[in-house]
């Protein structure tokens, strides 16, 4: 029997998570190179850069924590980083010149590989091949908005840089508000398929059947153009994803709006975004320690706010923490 881990009250930090941290206004701006406006709830606005110039933040090497690095690793002197390809704004997606790959995550994982002294190479793949590659050794971390769950650390390791909320996108003026499983009762709602959002939107959906409602009428799409042409068109009512991209979208196009958010976890436990690497090669520790050193000394915090997600900061990296729970019988 299905374990069902969503209830339908939620704490305030579930129920709202990132609703309102990121507020993004205005378009690539071509006269400038290519920027896009970040304004948080303060009212401060941040103009990011969009170019292929990106002229990241970086760090000086830690050689204490750099000795921690597994031998054949620091040998190679690179590190290999697996991101998933696609346009994810602003978590990673294509410059301007639509070839040079940018976003927060990149970011983050330039940063850590300077704290490590290494020579950062990043490998952009399909998401479900970020897996088979940190299962063949093929490459050493994941940094692509990779959610701590249970039945991952069975086969993973993970050091924590972000929160994770999901937001429920739909066509803008469509008048719902979800704030729990009925609200997609009978509904036509996109997700990835292999995300954390689409186990919590299952696990809704059995929650539906169990209470006697309709349960989720789920889809799946190949890239988010199509699924954004399916909201337009009708075809779906809503859109599950990340909150950071879905806010990101809904400002810049004006065409959907962010309905609900819900912490990745579930009900109860913050969602955690990590670095992920294959279990016991060695990598966790270095990669937490390599986190924390970013986050004391403010580095982290200058890559969380050009890209307007300071409201997801951490205030220290966790290695394999309580995750998404598991199902099963």
């Amino acid at each position: 029997m299905a374990t069902t881990f969503v209830t339908r009250r939620t704490t305030a930090a579930a129920a709202f998570g990132l609703a309102g941290a990121l507020a993004l206004a205005g378009c690539a701006n071509p006269t400038d190179g290519g920027t896009t406006e970040v304004a948080a709830t303060s009212g401060d606005k941040t103009r990011i850069n969009i170019s292929p110039d990106q002229n990241r933040v970086t760090t000086g090497k830690v050689d204490s924590i750099a000795a921690e690095v597994p031998e054949k690793i620091r040998r190679r002197g690179t590190l290999e980083i697996v991101d998933s390809s696609g346009s994810a704004a602003p978590l990673t997606f294509h410059a301007t010149d639509n070839r040079t790959v940018i976003g927060v995550e990149p970011d983050i994982a330039y940063l850590v590989a300077d704290v490590l002294g290494l020579k950062p190479h990043l490998n952009t793949v399909s998401w479900e091949n970020i897996f088979v590659g940190l299962d063949s050794g093929k490459y050493d971390v994941g940094l692509s908005n990779i959610t701590v769950t249970e039945e991952r650390k069975e086969k993973y390791d993970f050091a924590t840089y972000r929160e994770d909320n999901l937001a429920f996108e739909a066509k803008k003026g469509s008048g719902l508000k979800i704030d729990g499983p009925e609200d997609v009762a009978g509904r036509t709602v996109a997700v990835g398929s292999g995300t954390n959002q689409e186990k919590l939107l299952i696990e809704w959906s059995k929650e539906n059947e169990k209470a006697g409602r309709k349960p989720v009428d789920i889809k799946y799409y190949q890239n988010d153009s199509d699924t954004y042409l399916a909201l337009q068109s009708g075809r779906i009512d809503l859109y599950l994803g990340p909150n950071p991209t879905a806010a990101y979208h809904a400002a810049t196009t004006g065409k959907t709006e962010v309905v609900g958010t819900y912490s990745g976890a579930g009900a109860g436990l913050q969602g955690l975004i990590a670095a992920t690497t294959k279990k016991d090669n060695g990598l966790a520790k270095p990669l937490a320690d390599a986190l924390d050193h970013v986050i004391e000394n403010g580095t982290y915090a200058k890559v969380l706010k050009r890209w307007g997600l300071s409201g997801e900061a951490v205030r220290k990296s966790q290695i394999n923490p309580p995750g998404l729970p598991k199902t099963g019988s």
